[in-house]
């Protein structure tokens, strides 16, 4: 049955955000999102990634964002692509905020007047280990040390559901999602799955290696096409299928 608390546009889309719907509130429910062709590729070697998924596609992120609490980007992304990391393309639900927006910036790299820094009303969060961050009204900060120069992506997920922040997108770049997945802190992965093939470029997940199969993540995987091509793997990381 659809949850009339749902808009019509996400409703028609309900079941990959289903789960994340109905997770439970006493605990952090993380899900990320990768966009790539069919090779695995985020971006050519010039740095170009416009379009390699449809405009379906980007609906579907914005399904996400309006379904979650906070969305949460690497500063590499916020450098490269100032995003706005709010709902536009669909109606958020009734008496829903906006996501937080949380931008992880270890060193302190983040300049001002960025997109997601304006101050409108939506929370602001940076996570850094820098003593220096950059000057925003109302931005809210966590401090975390770092393992091994990074910051380990518990962590980060534990101190944002310390804030009441309890449905998490880590959103991007790739090399976040990457080791958010790495560190087995995600629920779900939306792997979204354009029909070209670039043949070169910049790779998408990238993990630890491993030198068997037996190693390798193997979740259950739900499959939606979307109109005009992309297709959508919904990867269930709390059900691995037995080798």
């Amino acid at each position: 049955m659809s949850d009339p608390a749902v808009p019509p546009r996400v409703r028609q889309m309900s079941d990959p955000l289903a789960p994340i719907l109905a997770a439970s509130d006493d605990r952090p429910f993380v899900v990320a999102q990768l966009g790539q062709s069919l090779d695995g590729r985020i971006a050519t070697v010039t740095g170009e990634s416009r379009w390699i998924n449809n405009a379906e596609a980007l609906d579907h992120l914005h399904r996400l964002r309006a379904a979650v609490d906070a969305v949460v980007v690497g500063v590499g992304t916020v450098l490269a692509d100032d995003p706005r990391l709010n709902v536009r393309r669909v109606a958020l639900p009734p008496g829903k905020a906006q996501p937080a927006r949380v931008v992880i910036d270890p060193n302190g790299r983040m300049p001002a007047g960025l997109s997601c820094l304006a101050n409108d009303g939506t929370r602001r969060i940076v996570v850094t280990a820098s003593a220096e961050v950059v000057e925003a009204d109302d931005l809210e900060v966590i401090r975390l040390e770092r393992q091994d120069g990074t910051f380990r992506p518990g962590e980060i997920v534990a101190a944002l559901f310390a804030l009441g922040l309890r449905r998490i997108l880590i959103e991007g770049g790739a090399t976040t999602v990457s080791s958010f997945l790495d560190a087995g802190v995600l629920d779900r992965l939306h792997l979204i799955v354009g029909p070209m093939i670039i043949g070169s470029g910049k790779l998408g997940l990238q993990l630890r290696p491993i030198t068997e199969l037996d190693n390798a993540i193997r979740p259950q995987v739900t499959v939606y096409p979307l109109p005009g091509g992309d297709v959508i793997f919904d990867c269930d990381l709390r059900m691995r299928k037995a080798v």
